[in-house]
């Protein structure tokens, strides 16, 4: 860990730094280095659909939250952008006309590798999609 982990604002700020990151529009709701927990909200949008006009969300963009909020929930931790090792994603229900809140716990930060576990959840606080995803540490 570093001396100052990363605050909220210093997160939301970096997640400007990647043109991608900042093109999905991530909201940093929360990040508690204590806790090893980073909270991050997006808003569904008509490029997020998996089809037009349907509301729904395609499973492309919601991979993409669980990588890149596990990441950051990394990140906060250690103050430097890590490279994803491995990740994968179980969609548990459609998510339809609502925006997504991804919650990110650290379950490891190793010297070699962190582990990080994602939960997305829609409006209503039902799950949509769970993630596991592996991170280079060292």
């Amino acid at each position: 860990m570093t001396e100052t982990p990363l605050d909220r604002d210093a997160l939301q700020e970096r997640l400007g730094f990647s043109t991608f990151i900042a093109f999905m529009g991530l909201e940093v709701l929360s990040a508690d280095p204590a806790r090893e927990e980073v909270v991050m909200r997006l808003a569904m949008r008509p490029e997020f659909e998996r089809g037009r006009g349907s509301g729904q969300w395609h499973g492309g963009p919601i991979a993409a939250v669980i990588d890149t909020v596990g990441d950051y929930a990394l990140v906060m931790l250690l103050g430097r952008p890590l490279p994803t090792i491995n990740f994968r994603v179980d969609y548990l229900r459609p998510a339809v006309n609502t925006a997504l809140t991804a919650t990110a716990r650290v379950r490891r930060n190793g010297r070699t590798v962190g582990v990080v576990d994602v939960d997305v959840a829609n409006d209503a606080g039902a799950l949509v999609a769970i993630g596991r995803a592996s991170y280079a540490t060292g």
